[in-house]
């Protein structure tokens, strides 16, 4: 198949959309697919394109070149929908299929043009959800699809220390909850360790909160790492939290963290719990006294870390890129065939 792939943020931008349609679109092209990636993120200083992807990465295409590549494509994925890439589809016709990554729409949107146009769309396209909370939340049929974690990249480390009893990774920013980590840190017995894996505008005030709670000793920041760096910090950490306040539609971080060999503690709502699955725990979002009792109980249980660290293996094994990219493979048959929209859709 000729796939025109679109994911408006792309690599160097960091986050699990990004990480998804690299690793879809990589595994794609290793099956012999004609893959072209078009994006507006801009390169960054270092971005050798060529040299980093299988296939061509076009950014920041204008008009025509933006026709050109949909009127070559025999199929056209959005992995999050994209206006400013979806038009041509209204003249040339082309087999749709998008991902969604998160809500069509915030709920309280004003009725404006680019609402309407987006709920039109999704009616004469293929529709995939991320995770069961996403499905329910979109005005039409879904299956639901999860994100794939680099399972090629993401494992335990021989001879890994784990020398943090806990562990954060993700931005600094209210949303992510790493001050409800740092205040439930402060009330657990035995003094454990923190690694704080990220970057972002709230570091500052997490660093005064700390100091305020007399944790400066316990709290280490390593900064932003990703790729391999991101694997050996993980590797450093028993326990990794995901306490974000807000409901995650998904998680790939959870994903990444269990299959480094770490147990996976997250907030329940929205699709994390999903990611997380059986092989960790989860706690009511913005409840720092629930999150303290949770990882209160987890490090006084050792044997309880050990069950939830062997039900890692096979909980991941649906999230590989070989299984979801198996699934994509299927839909896209279907949507190409004709029968994506009448609900044919591989399940």
């Amino acid at each position: 198949m000729r796939i025109l792939v679109s994911s408006f943020h792309f690599h160097p931008s960091i986050g699990g959309l990004e990480v998804a349609s690299q690793t879809i679109a990589g595994e794609l092209a290793a099956r012999g697919h004609e893959i072209t990636l078009l994006t507006g993120t801009a390169p960054g200083p270092d971005c050798d394109d060529a040299r980093r992807f299988a296939y061509p990465v076009v950014r920041r295409p204008g008009a025509a070149e933006l026709v050109a590549l949909v009127r070559r494509a025999e199929l056209v994925w959005h992995n999050n929908i994209s206006l400013r890439y979806g038009w041509p589809l209204l003249a040339l016709r082309r087999p749709w299929v998008i991902t969604h990554q998160g809500e069509l729409y915030p709920k309280a949107a004003p009725p404006r043009p680019a609402k309407w146009l987006k709920l039109l769309a999704v009616r004469h396209a293929t529709n995939i959800a991320i995770s069961r909370p996403v499905a329910a939340d979109l005005p039409v049929a879904s299956v639901v699809v999860p994100n794939p974690y680099r399972d090629s990249l993401f494992r335990p480390l021989p001879g890994a220390t784990r020398e943090f009893e806990l562990g954060f990774a993700g931005r600094l920013v209210s949303d992510k909850g790493c001050d409800l980590l740092i205040e439930a840190l402060a009330g657990l017995p035995g003094s454990p360790r923190l690694l704080v894996v990220g970057s972002g505008p709230e570091e500052p005030a997490l660093r005064v909160r700390i100091e305020a709670l007399g944790l400066a000793g316990r709290v280490v920041f390593a900064g932003a790492h990703r790729d391999a760096a991101l694997v050996e910090q993980l590797n450093r950490c028993r326990i990794l939290v995901v306490p974000s306040r807000w409901a995650e539609p998904f998680g790939i971080v959870a994903l990444e963290g269990l299959a480094c060999g770490c147990v996976v503690v997250g907030s329940a709502a929205g699709g994390l719990a999903e990611a997380i699955g059986s092989a960790g725990l989860t706690f009511p979002n913005n409840d720092g006294a629930a999150l303290a009792a949770t990882l209160a109980g987890l490090l006084a249980d050792p044997a309880r870390q050990e069950a939830l660290r062997a039900a890692a293996p096979g909980h991941l094994a649906r999230f590989t890129a070989a299984a979801v990219t198996d699934r994509y493979e299927a839909i896209f048959a279907a949507a190409l065939a004709g029968r994506g929209r009448a609900g044919a859709i591989p399940r």
